[in-house]
């Protein structure tokens, strides 16, 4: 819109969200508005125009939904941590259940035969990983920690973060204040904080190598908040350990339903939500079905948060990833435990070649896939070929995971048996689904 040119006040009865959780008016061209809920009639502003929408900004809401509720961070609307705050739990929940529907009628057009009862967990203080950002503000004289603004590249001011676990949101405001004293305080924009059961891990990116009094400002706050500072000055192979302790326990997390502790380093993946993801093992292997003559292929295993899991009630369990630190901490888990039937390969999924690898042209019975936001679509013509009988695809993605299955079913034949939501990310529109999927001739033999 160009500027000078009115923008004329209009009312607008809301009638989805967006993927960002923002309400959508249909109501002449689509417009955009954040804080505003389906079912509500809002007065707004169009703001901003694009060619298929336009972006509005909220006015007034003139008849209430029946779901929104009081936000309970005081941040929230300027933080872009969090997007749906307003909107009741449950009600989030049938949001993204809406959404993994609408992407598997409209993209895969199927419908599976049985849908799911949603994963969830704590909504508040779930967070063990995040990724901070920090900036010197003169203005302020001080330097800002938190998540980038919801439609501004600055780092919102917080003080503390309602979704971040305690012990690591209590950390923001004693964080802001020692960067602020130190003498690279412009050269910090990052921080990765990493809640692990036995401590927390702050992960500083650096682009300046910190002096001799910045070290010792550093080693106080680590002192002080029992936590274990690293400093990264270039890419994750830089990582080490501010203040090196001889002999000090790893970073682990448990799953203990299957008697798992499992190590793992500051910046490896692991999942945010520690109780949802100890209740999505759980409904992984039980879904699947396993039993001492199971032989299980998991793809994109990481640390090897499944198939640990996976290898405790079946004959033999394989992962494969393409991180190579990745793989050799999923090995070193195995070997804790004395998981001599779980075995994994360092290999590059997205690559032809992968599909030649003698791992993935064993006799398996079954496979889980847990790809990235891109989904697993070069994956998909090699598990065809393995023929599982059960396949479990895990998604973080609900399109991809909707594209994948489309191709599953009607170019491989696979039959789509259930399908559900995990609220992994309460507050957002994130939504993590997963797919059961089984093949009428699925025998587990190779080709």
């Amino acid at each position: 819109m160009p500027a000078g040119q009115a923008h004329e006040i209009e009312t607008g009865a809301v009638v989805a969200l967006t993927h960002e959780g923002d309400g959508i008016v249909r109501e002449g061209k689509a417009v955009f508005v954040p804080g505003a809920l389906p079912g509500e009639l809002i007065r707004f502003r169009r703001r901003a125009r694009h060619r298929q929408y336009d972006e509005g900004l909220l006015l007034e809401v003139l008849e209430h939904s029946a779901a929104r509720v009081t936000p309970a961070c005081a941040h929230f609307g300027v933080c872009g941590g969090c997007a749906l705050q307003h909107l009741a739990p449950a009600a989030q929940l049938a949001a993204k259940e809406l959404e993994l529907r609408d992407n598997l009628e409209r993209v895969a057009h199927v419908t599976p035969r049985a849908w799911l009862a949603p994963l969830a967990g704590p909504t508040w203080g779930y967070r063990r990983r995040a990724r901070l950002s920090a900036k010197f503000v003169a203005k302020k004289g001080r330097v800002l920690v938190g998540f980038r603004e919801r439609f501004k590249p600055y780092v919102s001011a917080i003080a503390t973060c309602e979704v971040l676990a305690p012990r690591a949101a209590a950390l923001i405001a004693p964080l802001s204040a020692a960067l602020t004293h130190l003498s690279i305080r412009e050269e910090i924009p990052q921080i990765e904080v990493a809640m692990a059961d036995n401590a927390i891990a702050l992960v500083l990116r650096v682009l300046a190598e910190p002096g001799s009094s910045d070290l010792q400002a550093l080693r106080a706050f680590e002192a002080e908040h029992r936590v274990r500072l690293y400093l990264q000055p270039g890419g994750l192979d830089s990582v080490r350990r501010l203040t090196e302790v001889p002999l000090e326990e790893p970073l682990r997390y448990a799953l203990p339903a299957f008697a798992l502790q499992l190590e793992f380093a500051p910046t490896d993946f692991i999942q945010v939500n520690s109780e949802v993801n100890e209740a999505l093992v759980a409904r992984a292997v039980e879904l699947l079905e396993l039993d001492e003559s199971s032989q299980v292929l998991d793809l994109y295993c990481g640390i090897g948060n499944f198939t640990l899991a996976l290898a405790r009630r079946a004959r033999a369990a394989v992962g494969v990833e393409a991180d190579e630190r990745l793989i050799g901490r999923a090995r070193h888990n195995a070997e804790r435990h004395a998981l001599c039937n779980a075995r994994f390969h360092c290999l590059n999924l997205a690559e032809p070649a992968a599909a030649q690898a003698a791992c993935l042209r064993e006799a398996y019975s079954h496979v889980l896939i847990d790809p990235p936001r891109a989904g697993a679509r070069a994956m998909l013509p090699t598990v065809a070929r393995l023929k599982p009988r059960k396949l479990l695809y895990i998604s973080c993605h609900p399109g991809s995971l909707a594209r994948d299955v489309g191709m599953l079913v009607h170019d491989h034949g696979f039959i789509l048996h259930a399908a559900g939501v995990l609220d992994m990310f309460p507050h957002t529109m994130h939504v993590e689904s997963l797919a059961l999927l089984e093949h009428p001739a699925g025998r587990g033999c190779a080709a």
